[in-house]
């Protein structure tokens, strides 16, 4: 029964999930206008939606070329959407709050919690400062740097422009690019391949993570969530490379002019990009099966909570291999770093990874009905761009601009689902709010494996 006088407020998620659905029709609406084209047409409504979900959900997977297609104004409606969807776009709303110093309420620091994967509401007041001024800092750095490569090519206002799209769009991992082709025209700039690849991994990291690595010096600790995040991506930063190197020959694909440190650079990219970067520099049509399914690993993997990075996280991956270590060894606890995993953290892991794959399989299941396969690629055409989509690492083997109306739809909704959070969808649509039940049933084991 509701009191008088007082109203029922919307689910924290659901405020969500329809701020994030508003946004990404704005961002199609300001796209369908003349002015964001080139040839000074009227985009396509799935087109221009398309477009927009892909650079709020930074994923980068596009239907009309962006650098082609796009005016000056339809790409900085892009690079706009790619920033709110980067940061949360509860971060923007708070923007003036922190600019006026003035106390954000109860109800949007719970929202902001949400959008940044927060794990608790202390966390919002002590990081936001953080989440704000340290991406405008590494992003102005990373244009700063950029500008020095692009400055002589382009000449000054169009290599300031491009400076700027192209670190917001790395370090977001978004995977939206200026060039037509991704970095795939410039395999040996390596300077530009370096820059580009630290504004990733310093995307994918997180916020809090970085928090953490700024504090040390004067709290001499870092938290388990740092520990695990940085120890699971270093290792997957490592494993990948030696893998790529060993599945690629080297980059055979590549010119055979490209010197060995050019071959190394772009092997350690092809490690870095499926973190959820989007950013190519070989077709991935080139690469061998191997690789692929190397790529399709390193997606669904993704980066860290709280990050700009997509799939089912490092932290995941990390908590999930020291349980299944531990139950092998017969211990009872799950430890790292002097400290136990709850049980209810270890369930959440198991229901993302579960939760995950029933919706790429689906997906998949849907899309190779719809879909035209070429006859030189088998089922990995489309589980790739599944995996590319719902992980928002926006990497193709060229199905996104081929795809239907029904498969446009398919992705767009993946694109959604990975950015805003299965959890936070699940909780929008399902309205997961019943009390719990004051009784248990009888315990009783099943056969396994």
């Amino acid at each position: 029964m509701q009191i008088p006088g007082t109203q029922r407020r919307m689910p924290l998620p659901k405020i969500l999930t329809l701020g994030f659905l508003v946004l990404i029709v704005l961002g199609g609406l300001l796209l369908m206008l003349p002015l964001a084209t080139r040839a000074h047409h009227t985009t396509p409504f799935i087109d221009a939606i398309f477009t927009a979900t892909s650079a709020i959900c930074i994923t980068g997977l596009t239907t009309v070329n962006t650098a082609a297609h796009w005016s000056l104004f339809g790409q900085s409606i892009i690079l706009l959407l790619i920033e709110i969807g980067g940061l949360g776009f509860m971060t923007f709303s708070v923007l003036p709050f922190v600019l006026l110093k003035r106390r954000v309420d109860l109800t949007t620091r719970l929202l902001i919690k949400e959008s940044l994967n927060f794990e608790k509401l202390a966390d919002v007041n002590s990081v936001m400062k953080y989440v704000i001024g340290l991406s405008l800092a590494i992003q102005s750095l990373g244009a700063a740097l950029l500008f020095i490569d692009f400055y002589p090519r382009y000449g000054l206002g169009r290599g300031l422009f491009m400076s700027i799209f192209h670190s917001v769009s790395s370090f977001c991992n978004a995977g939206f690019d200026l060039f037509g082709n991704s970095l795939e025209s410039q395999p040996n700039d390596v300077y530009l391949i370096l820059v580009t690849s630290a504004l990733i991994i310093a995307g994918g990291l997180g916020f809090l993570v970085w928090r953490d690595l700024l504090l040390f010096k004067r709290r001499k600790r870092l938290s388990l969530h740092t520990k695990l995040a940085l120890n699971t991506s270093g290792i997957l930063l490592l494993v990948g490379f030696v893998l790529f190197l060993l599945t690629e020959n080297n980059l055979a694909v590549m010119a055979p002019h490209v010197n060995v440190v050019n071959r190394l650079v772009n092997t350690f990219f092809l490690t870095v990009t499926p973190r959820t970067a989007g950013i190519t520099t070989i077709p991935y049509s080139e690469l061998s099966i191997a690789g692929i399914l190397l790529t399709i690993v390193l997606m669904f993997i993704g980066g860290t909570p709280g990050s700009t990075a997509g799939g089912i996280k490092t932290s995941t991956l990390g908590l999930l291999t020291l349980q299944s270590w531990a139950i092998l060894r017969g211990n009872r606890d799950v430890e790292f770093g002097h400290r136990r995993f709850s049980d209810q953290n270890i369930l959440r892991a198991l229901m993302l990874v579960f939760i995950s794959l029933v919706i790429i399989i689906t997906a998949g299941l849907i899309l190779t009905a719809t879909e035209t396969i070429p006859k030189h690629y088998g089922l990995e055409y489309v589980i790739f761009e599944v995996i590319s989509a719902f992980s928002t690492a926006g990497m193709t083997m060229g199905l996104t601009p081929k795809l239907t109306t029904i498969g446009k739809f398919i992705i767009m909704l993946l694109m959604f689902l990975g950015r805003v959070g299965i959890y936070t969808v699940m909780f929008s649509v399902l309205n997961a709010s019943h009390p719990q039940k004051g009784y248990r049933y009888p315990a009783e084991n099943v056969m396994l494996g």
